[in-house]
């Protein structure tokens, strides 16, 4: 794509988005450029104007990013993983964990340590925050009405995350006041998040992650609410491919690269995706607004389709939960790497796939990565690894991702 001469008025107003997308998040106003890359395109206007002049292309500066070889220019990897599913057994491994080194309260980030090797080889990393949290003290609750320590989200960051979605069927168990208490506990972690909202003005807003390569929008949307109803319907992102589309649209305009599509959808403890979760992944792909789908909320790990070029991860399963005794692929769950390449068009795609397969262990709770290196040892045994394992592959390739080029990230083989 070639560069025509800015006018004054289109570099100051090129200068103001720059500002705002610096800050992670833009708002509705934006530019018409559709963000693939490259440096939006102004033409001259007005009576008498002259007609402007071309200037060849510049070169794309290599931004290679973390993760694989890169097969372009310009290349950027974003990991995402499954529910943060806090229970008490969980939050009484925290404390045990905080006084195990002298600290007060609760610590969470021993639980969450395993996954910090991930997201150091990503270039950004994305949690899903399921659950309102409590005050630093508590009361804290689980199932049915979750209110967990919000010191979970200071854990979240502190292994690596950037940023968390936060719309589930869980996110009004605590009525408005949670859900305000839960952005504030994301924020004061210098977490960026997408979801839920305090105001309608906030509820306009695109999340824009930035990477050394690229602008990375997150939209999402949950499939309800438990038979809860939010005190104003902008609260919450519900899941409507329509309305999804639209905000993927508005965050192409303001210069987005990648778009992200997040359903909060499916059967809980299913192996395969539902009639709502295909409909709505199918339907944000074709709209050819989306680089990558992906979601979360069935506690299970789902398949993974590649769907006319463009993956779908239909459920990662947990991030962290307590250990179930009914439901064994309650305890597993799936970390996605996938990695984005410019082409020399300025359109960015997926050129590479992987997946960990994980699980849940206890004395002490741990998340633990069951990938065939054992980057962490054995988890739960070497026979129930190898289950969890195979368990986890046989699901995940059950729609045709192996063929596709999807493969299962060995650290070891990192560069």
């Amino acid at each position: 794509m070639t560069l025509k001469k800015w006018s004054a008025t289109a570099s100051a107003a090129a200068f103001v988005l720059l500002t705002l997308s610096s800050c992670g998040v833009l708002a509705g106003q934006g530019t018409d450029g559709r963000g693939n890359g490259t440096t939006p395109t102004t033409a001259a206007s007005g009576p008498g104007s002259a007609a402007a002049t071309q200037a060849p292309a510049p070169t794309p500066e290599p931004t290679p990013g973390k993760g694989p070889a890169c097969p372009t220019v310009r290349c950027t990897s974003v990991l995402v993983t499954g529910d943060m599913l806090v229970h008490a057994q969980l939050w009484d491994q925290a404390r045990v964990d905080a006084a195990a080194v002298g600290k007060q309260g609760l610590d969470f980030t021993p639980l969450l340590e395993g996954q910090r090797a991930y997201i150091e080889k990503s270039d950004l990393a994305i949690c899903h925050q399921e659950t309102p949290v409590a005050d630093p003290d508590g009361p804290f609750s689980a199932y049915p009405s979750f209110n967990v320590p919000p010191q979970i989200t200071a854990a979240s960051k502190n292994v690596g995350y950037q940023g968390c979605t936060t719309a589930s069927n869980h996110t009004i168990d605590r009525g408005t006041e949670g859900l305000v208490r839960t952005l504030n506990a994301l924020d004061a972690a210098g977490l960026k998040h997408t979801g839920s909202y305090r105001t309608e003005a906030e509820s306009q807003d695109i999340l824009i992650l930035r990477t050394e390569a690229a602008k990375i929008a997150v939209v999402e949307g949950a499939y309800g609410l438990n038979g809860q109803y939010p005190e104003y319907a902008w609260q919450v992102d519900m899941l409507d491919a329509p309305t999804m589309i639209a905000k993927a649209k508005k965050a192409r305009a303001l210069g987005a690269d990648i778009v992200l599509g997040v359903m909060h959808a499916g059967d809980e403890y299913a192996s395969a995706p539902n009639a709502q979760q295909q409909e709505t992944a199918h339907a944000l792909v074709d709209s050819g607004e989306f680089t990558m789908v992906y979601g979360h909320h069935t506690h299970s790990v789902l398949p993974i389709e590649n769907y006319k070029g463009t993956w779908i991860v239909y459920g990662l399963g947990n991030g962290v939960t307590e250990l179930s005794p009914w439901y064994v692929v309650n305890n597993e769950g799936l970390l996605v790497r996938a990695q984005f390449s410019q082409d020399a068009s300025g359109k960015w795609a997926a050129s590479d796939l992987a997946w960990v397969p994980s699980v849940i262990v206890r004395d002490p709770y741990r998340w633990c990565s069951v990938a065939a290196d054992t980057p962490q040892g054995q988890c739960a045994g070497a026979e129930a690894d190898a289950a969890t394992r195979l368990r986890t592959r046989t699901v995940v390739e059950s729609m045709g991702a192996a063929d596709a080029g999807a493969r299962e990230l060995i650290l070891s083989d990192e560069r």
